[in-house]
């Protein structure tokens, strides 16, 4: 089933649960021209109504993911395009797959710190703090920095996906990303409740995102556990 999100404006739980399947299709552990499970044990299996999980089915079969043929059931059409909410998201459970959430540590509006590198226009920006899921695994904190000249994030209207919330609150999408994948240390602001102390040497990921900018707009820390998730990109 899904996790139980604790945000509280999460997506809702059709568009989870499609997200779900995506993430499963990209990952191999549905694939092409497989069929699902009937709709009724399917709804069971994720704690949903029938007609929640219709609806995402309906999502991916929008997308080109999913053909429902009447009297059959609903196969598996991988396209290669999955056009997710959490394309750009690339931590998988080992297994693969896994649906992204969040905890929001902090949301604040800083002047940029002179270690961070050079991005964006402004002096100014919007620092999220976050552990992340994988469903209901955690896996990851990270520290995400908006340059001010694309808007500033209130934390009060902040989802699961930021990149989402980019596109629905401040009117602009991210179109490319550029990670930078090596270890680093826990920052001293680690919460106490993930999976190892700050200081200890964990996965790490630098990313900038770019909008239609010339410079990218927004600079990001990902420090994961390398025992639960898996930094996985996909070339097709």
């Amino acid at each position: 089933m899904p996790p139980t999100s604790r945000n509280p404006n999460a997506l809702p739980i059709y568009v989870q649960i499609a997200e779900l399947l995506i993430r499963d299709i990209a990952a191999g552990r549905l694939i092409d021209g497989e069929r699902l499970p009937p709709e009724r044990d399917m709804a069971a299996d994720l704690n949903v109504s029938v007609g929640t999980l219709r609806k995402s089915l309906s999502e991916l079969e929008k997308k080109g993911m999913l053909e429902r043929i009447q009297g059959s059931g609903n196969y598996i059409r991988e396209t290669g395009t999955q056009n997710s909410v959490y394309a750009m998201f690339r931590l998988e459970l080992p297994e693969g797959g896994g649906l992204p959430s969040a905890d929001i540590l902090s949301v604040d509006h800083l002047e940029k710190p002179a270690n961070l590198p050079g991005f964006g226009a402004a002096a100014m920006g919007s620092r999220v703090r976050r552990m992340r899921y994988l469903n209901d695994t955690i896996i990851a904190v990270e520290e995400i920095w908006l340059d001010e000249s694309v808007g500033l994030i209130d934390g009060n209207l902040l989802s699961d996906s930021l990149y989402r919330y980019y596109q629905q609150q401040l009117g602009f999408w991210i179109t490319r990303a550029v990670d930078r994948v090596s270890i680093a240390a826990l920052p001293d602001w680690t919460p106490t409740g993930f999976t190892k102390p700050f200081g200890q040497t964990v996965g790490y990921i630098e990313r900038f995102s770019w909008s239609e900018q010339v410079e990218p707009v927004e600079f990001s820390k990902t420090w994961f556990d390398p025992d639960r998730a898996t930094y996985v990109q996909r070339l097709k």
